[in-house]
């Protein structure tokens, strides 16, 4: 069916009722199939597969619509969309595309930049098998989680290969389109679940992914220093690392070790660091204090989790935060729901880079995970009160690396001529309804090639 410009609500909301049930039909499916049908259910073929095609009928927002000084909805217009080599090429009025393009009508579903999960872990999970739920936790270290892990990773390597590219599959489905991934380095696989990880990201080179070589028992702990020294010379990104009091019982040696090796090999580091106690606080004044004596490092550190910031407030908090704008941290939050709230709009304020992640889809860890950023986007929202229509069409961003199709003004700076093509068309009415409402994903695409469709229902 084509919508033009003229068409009304009932036409658009009755596609996204047909979307959402085609949605839900698919994630019901995937959670009962198989590693080969996890892999293949996604399939992009009713999608142009040209380099040059044209995207008809496309949603695009325009602009602010205002009540006085309040913004209360955001204009949108239909519009044909050409891209040519993995880029947006020519945008025109729905119905004014060259008609001699491959095409693929969009039934005024809306256009938004491709998602970034920017904390996952692809190399551990237990999607794609059978339904398998964590133990309990209550009662249990970190120490104890570490030794179910190494019990755990042994069953799982025969099939991670397979598990990490339905998860692939399963992100792609949901927009995201590039990802960091942790992956163990350990006494128990070695260097055999990075070696996994790569094989499988070398068969979905659509899917750009940045590695973190991550000892999930211990950089000292398990003695892994001379692998984690192996995983950098096999092309991984970033040093990782885990609680230096909690599980290494030796924070400055513990991190020293870590940001040796992203000197020597000239990489990033990216650090789990899910300390709530003082040595939390501890530690991240001890990773500013050693970014300030190596400038090399400086713009290349990630806080993953980071909770001991939620324990600071006031003057300490500020002062705190101050160091990590100054060094150029980052900080990679999951958005944690229960008694800490962490302190993410401060630090955005601040200038601070602020990413996101789903971190587990499901694992001996947590069988919460969607693989969704919007989800994600929606409980930022949710967290930090951002119902209104402005706030909600900011959300987004969390989830996007900071792309949005509207300035704060309202200008549409998203798509222009030339950007890359890594869009996902949402079955929403705006970003601020896609956000609020986890609106269904019905295509993604990466650098132009479509690499998830929804199939009509």
């Amino acid at each position: 069916m084509t919508i033009s410009p003229s068409s009304s609500r009932r036409e658009f909301l009755g596609n996204g009722a047909r979307w959402a049930a085609a949605g839900s039909l698919l994630a019901a499916g995937m959670s009962q199939t198989s590693f080969a049908a996890n892999t293949t259910s996604h399939s992009p073929a009713a999608l142009p597969s040209t380099d040059h095609y044209l995207l008809r009928n496309v949603r695009l927002e325009e602009g602010f619509e205002r009540e006085g000084e309040e913004i209360v909805a955001t204009k949108t217009g239909l519009y044909d969309i050409s891209i040519r080599d993995g880029k947006f090429d020519q945008l025109h009025p729905a119905g004014q595309g060259d008609a001699s393009l491959t095409a693929w009508d969009a039934q005024g579903a809306l256009l938004l930049p491709s998602t970034h999960d920017m904390h996952i872990h692809l190399d551990k999970t237990f999607y794609g098998g059978p339904w398998q739920a964590p133990r309990p936790r209550q009662g249990k270290t970190i120490m104890d989680m570490i030794a179910r892990e190494q019990v755990l990773i042994p069953q799982l390597l025969p099939t991670s290969v397979a598990r990490a590219e339905s998860l692939i599959a399963l992100l792609q489905s949901k927009g995201s389109t590039q990802a960091r991934s942790h992956c163990n380095i350990d006494p128990v696989s070695g260097l055999k679940s990075l070696e996994h990880l790569q094989t499988a990201l070398a068969k979905h080179p659509e899917f750009p992914c940045e590695i973190v070589a991550f000892p999930q028992h211990g950089l000292l702990h398990s003695q892994v220093d001379g692998l984690m020294r192996e995983a950098m010379q096999h092309g991984v990104q970033y040093v990782g690392g885990l609680d230096p009091t909690n599980v290494d019982g030796a924070m400055e040696k513990s991190l020293d070790a870590m940001f040796q090796i992203a000197l020597d090999f000239q990489r990033g580091v990216d650090i789990h660091l899910h300390e709530t106690s003082p040595a939390g606080v501890a530690a991240i004044r001890y990773m500013i204090d050693t970014v300030a004596k190596n400038p090399a490092l400086k713009g290349k550190v990630t806080i993953s989790h980071g909770f001991a910031l939620a324990t600071l407030e006031g003057a300490e908090l500020d002062k705190m935060i101050q160091g990590l704008v100054e060094q150029q941290f980052s900080v990679a939050s999951t958005l944690p729901i229960g008694k800490l709230t962490m302190p993410i709009p401060q630090l955005q304020t601040a200038g601070v880079k602020v990413m996101t992640g789903t971190d587990s889809v499901v694992d001996h860890w947590s069988p919460f995970g969607t693989g969704s950023m919007l989800e994600k986007a929606n409980l930022y929202a949710q967290l930090y009160r951002g119902s209104d229509e402005f706030s909600l069409t900011r959300a987004l961003a969390i989830a996007t690396n900071d792309l949005l199709p509207l300035s704060a003004e309202g200008q549409r700076q998203w798509p222009q001529q030339g950007d890359d093509a890594n869009m996902m068309i949402v079955a929403a009415s705006c970003s601020a309804e896609a956000v609020a409402r986890i609106s269904p994903v019905v295509a993604t695409f990466s650098r132009g090639k479509a690499v998830f469709a929804l199939q009509h229902v």
